[in-house]
């Protein structure tokens, strides 16, 4: 039985708020602007680390910039350059980006989805900009401003 303490409604609460507005942020950015695309369906897992968890090492900025380009640029390069069926494209990308992104100490999770989403909608170079690149920009400061001048969190924690 889960007990729900009035701090773990408090956490939850603010958690999904301020979810609900960054990805809002994204979805009109992309779907009310001629901008392009700034939303990723890894971002949505972003959330629950930015405002869930943001002193986990997994929440912070240098992770969540890093490990997202670098594993949707994986599932770039075998979109372009692997010829291989998708179900072994996805798997070795996949396991690619997550020993890339532990080698490097840029760990964030919810980036291990990104070589699936970019292989099975074989997305091109682009993808790497609008949305990754820009998008992750956005969450991030948005993350900054929300998680250490509203709620007066160490975030990032240093």
């Amino acid at each position: 039985m889960i007990k729900i303490t009035k701090l773990l409604l408090q956490k939850a609460l603010i958690a999904g708020f301020f979810s609900t507005i960054t990805i809002g942020v994204l979805t009109v950015l992309t779907y009310k602007s001629t901008l392009g695309y700034f939303i990723a369906a890894s971002f949505g897992s972003s959330m629950v680390l930015l405002f869930g968890f943001p002193e986990s090492p997994f929440a912070q900025p240098k992770n969540v910039f890093f490990g997202h380009l670098l594993t949707a640029l994986v599932g770039v390069l075998f979109v372009n350059f692997i010829p291989l069926p998708i179900y072994m494209s996805i798997a070795f990308a996949v396991g690619i980006g997550v020993f890339l992104m532990i080698l490097l100490n840029v760990v964030h999770p919810p980036a291990g989805g990104n070589p699936i989403i970019v292989i099975i909608g074989s997305a091109s170079y682009d993808y790497l900009i609008n949305p990754i690149i820009f998008g992750c920009i956005i969450i991030l400061l948005l993350a900054i401003i929300i998680n250490k001048y509203l709620l007066q969190k160490n975030y990032p924690f240093k």
